[in-house]
């Protein structure tokens, strides 16, 4: 039985919410490499401060000129964001959503020494923790929602118990045009479109830009701004909305954008920025989904990173917003929840993701080597809407597939009111002969991101370790949770005022081979003085004991997904 919904009540939001006090900005009309420094008041209470004064210079240089057309089309854009479709709900309104920690870094960081102020960095963390997220390279003039910035990559590499603190952007199309440009150019995806008028004119506005050449959109406008893969001995930034661009991290820390990648021309429009990489033989299982048929297309990639044909999936009969999903040994396991695509929706006010109630979720179950979609099974499971998968196995009986998840009991405020979102975790079993499915939910907490010891995916593993929502996006702790036994086992909160992100767990090279012998790593930010740190965690201990802490020399964002990446996979293919 699903627990009954915990309610979390915020208060309502501000009808008019103050400008968020940030103490040097670049603004829409400079270019990259011309010093402004901008401070806006009125400044906002001591609880919401940033680190202090961070300067941000760049170099001289010429002001490019614009373009007749271009100029038109800038005055276009402000009547827009000012009259047409100005933010007025708090989800896509910049003076909310981007407040407090979830403020820009309007700058990026070279690699910069970072100091150890508690513990020692063990030497199974000899690599680089690498985490993405949403950092928009021009503070919005518009609607701007979280999940529509930039791509940037905050990466911490440890060498022999020393530590360096790298910020770069992902060098995506969109972001160069821009940059080059000094203003943005391509539309907001997710707070684009928030009327009838609203998007009739955007729409116009960006066809008018690409007509007249200002940018290509066949050569791609996603943002990387999701996530991290490693496979094929190459390192790549994720958005589901694009090919992913392949990075390379330098030795002494540097990140740097070598490319979009489309796999030799074999990888078409976009992939999922949460692909499956099993341990065992190095394989790479993905998907791309859309908003016309087919809704869902299957593909793998083998150890040395080639892609095999896709498998389009006609069965999945409307537009699921299909942010991930599971692999298990013999299968690929998809959810095809009530949260959907919403392209109509969207031109008429709302949000591109809308929820619908009416809707009975299933779970698709395909054999993971599959040619065609001829062998692929739906599973009814009602009320069971997971937008992440954490793991999934074969039961050893060879009928059963199971499914660890969070479970979003809230589907209505996905977009609209992440604080309101609460999901529980659950483990869910499907007999693939007779389509009994059970369900047991493993916590009541609100928890999210939840990760295993990778080496386990696919397969029957133990232990999850989950993020605490205090109210999602923020997340303020990490806990422990024993699959087997169906309860917590650990427990770590990160203190008043502190918030952390997703956990990643790091196996302890020198250890016993257990599970859960080895660290949870993660960026955590005190929101009192406006600190960053990065912390080392027992992944073993019922305390989740933190046995290094390392102060970083500037925030770090809250961000999405991360990936720790060994010393000696850095030193393969492109990744050296």
């Amino acid at each position: 039985m699903v627990p009954k919904p915990i309610i979390i009540t915020t208060k309502p939001p501000l009808t008019s919410i103050p400008p968020l006090k940030i103490s040097s900005v670049r603004t829409e009309e400079k270019p990259q490499t011309q010093t402004q420094t901008v401070k806006t008041t009125p400044t906002p209470p001591k609880t919401t401060t940033q680190t202090p004064n961070p300067t941000f210079k760049i170099a001289n240089r010429k002001k490019p000129e614009q373009s007749v057309p271009a100029l038109l089309f800038n005055a276009f854009d402000d009547i827009i964001n000012n009259f047409i479709d100005p933010p007025i709900k708090p989800s896509v309104d910049p003076r909310h959503v981007l407040s407090q920690n979830f403020a820009p870094v309007l700058n990026e960081l070279p690699p910069t020494e970072c100091q150890v102020i508690k513990g020692t960095l063990p030497p199974s963390l000899n690599g680089a923790y690498i985490r993405n997220g949403p950092n928009p390279q021009f503070l919005p003039r518009g609607p701007y929602h979280l999940f529509d910035g930039d791509g940037m990559l905050h990466a911490i590499k440890i060498t022999n118990g020393k530590a360096t603190l790298c910020s770069r952007y992902v060098k995506t199309y969109k972001y160069k045009i821009e940059n080059e440009a000094g203003y943005p150019l391509i539309p907001n995806v997710f707070s684009g479109f928030n009327s009838l008028i609203a998007s009739a004119a955007r729409g116009s506005l960006t066809a008018a830009r690409v007509i007249t050449g200002q940018y290509n959109p066949s050569n791609g406008i996603g943002l990387a701004n999701t996530s991290l893969a490693l496979f094929g001995n190459r390192l790549f930034a994720l958005g589901e909305s694009d090919l992913p661009y392949e990075i390379q991290l330098t030795t002494n820390g540097d990140i740097q954008t070598l490319h979009r990648h489309d796999f030799n021309g074999k990888l078409f429009m976009s992939m999922t920025a949460h692909p499956k990489i099993d341990a065992d033989t190095g394989e790479c299982f993905a998907f791309r989904y859309g908003p016309v048929p087919p809704f869902l297309t299957y593909f793998r990639f083998d150890s040395n990173g080639v892609k095999n044909s896709d498998v389009p999936v006609f069965s999945m009969t409307t537009p699921t917003f299909l942010h991930d999903f599971a692999i298990t040994k013999k299968y690929a396991v998809f959810g095809d929840i009530q949260i959907g695509m919403n392209p109509l929706g969207m031109i008429s006010g709302g949000s591109p993701v809308g929820s619908d109630s009416s809707k009975i979720s299933r779970i698709g179950i395909l054999p993971r080597y599959a040619k065609d979609e001829s062998k692929m099974k739906w599973f009814d499971v009602p009320g069971f809407n997971n937008i992440h998968s954490i793991n999934a196995w074969d039961e050893e009986d060879g009928k059963t597939v199971t499914l660890i998840a969070p479970n979003i009991l809230s589907v209505e405020h996905t977009m609209e009111r992440l604080e309101l979102i609460h999901a529980v975790v659950e483990k869910v079993s499907i007999n693939v002969e007779t389509g009994i499915v059970t369900r047991k939910p493993l916590s009541a907490r609100n928890l999210d991101f939840g990760v295993i010891n990778n080496e386990y995916i696919g397969k029957i593993n133990r232990y999850v370790y989950a993020a605490v929502g205090d109210p999602m996006p923020k997340i303020s702790g990490v806990v422990k949770i024993d699959v087997l036994k169906g309860e917590e086992v650990g427990c770590r909160m990160y203190g008043e005022g502190c918030y952390g992100g997703e956990p990643f767990f790091v196996g302890r090279e020198e250890g016993n081979g257990d599970e859960d012998d080895g660290y949870l790593v993660s960026y955590i930010h005190d929101e009192k003085n406006g600190e960053s740190r990065f912390i080392v965690m027992d992944a073993k201990t019922a305390s989740l004991e933190v046995v290094a802490e390392v102060k970083l020399p500037r925030r770090v964002p809250y961000g999405f997904h991360g990936l720790f990446v060994k010393e000696s996979e850095l030193m393969k293919g492109s990744l050296s």
